[in-house]
């Protein structure tokens, strides 16, 4: 009977397991965290301000910012990154670069356009790459189920 016990408490400790790395590995991730892509996104420029204010992408994404301006000549630079676009009305530009570095950076307007040019900020967000992290997660959890259950195996 103390055999069949054991074996019993071991197989659920296996599903146990089985069931933490499915968790882990399967659960949902954010819309903005999935894996590395090309990231292509419309910033718009008009009167002091960019729309969206902010572009959020994955470490490792390829991003594409198309630039088009509302009103006037504007410029979009990405702070850390080094990278520029200008933009007039009626004629977009595209700005293309590699989110190799996580954090957040600006994104500001590098043509004088007017007398609030120097508030036109916006923000590019660098998140991980969660999907990687997933990976590290999920052998994480098997290496530390693995050594319970041989623990468990020792004892009995």
């Amino acid at each position: 009977m103390r055999f069949f016990r054991a074996q019993l408490k071991r197989q659920a400790g296996i599903a146990a397991l089985v069931a933490l790395v499915a968790l882990t590995i399967f659960a949902p991730l954010p819309a903005w965290g999935a894996h590395q892509v090309e990231r292509q996104v419309t910033v718009t420029a008009r009167s002091f301000a960019f729309e969206p204010g902010t572009v959020r992408v994955n470490r490792g994404d390829t991003v594409v910012i198309r630039l088009e301006s509302a009103d006037v000549v504007h410029g979009l630079f990405v702070d850390g990154y080094e990278v520029s676009a200008l933009a007039e009305p009626g004629r977009p530009s595209e700005l293309r670069f590699v989110a190799d570095r996580p954090g957040a950076f600006r994104m500001r307007c590098s043509i004088s356009c007017g007398n609030m040019h120097p508030f036109m900020i916006g923000k590019l967000v660098v998140g991980p790459n969660l999907l990687w992290l997933r990976a590290i997660a999920a052998t994480l959890v098997t290496v530390a189920g693995a050594l319970v259950l041989f623990w468990n195996r020792k004892s009995v």
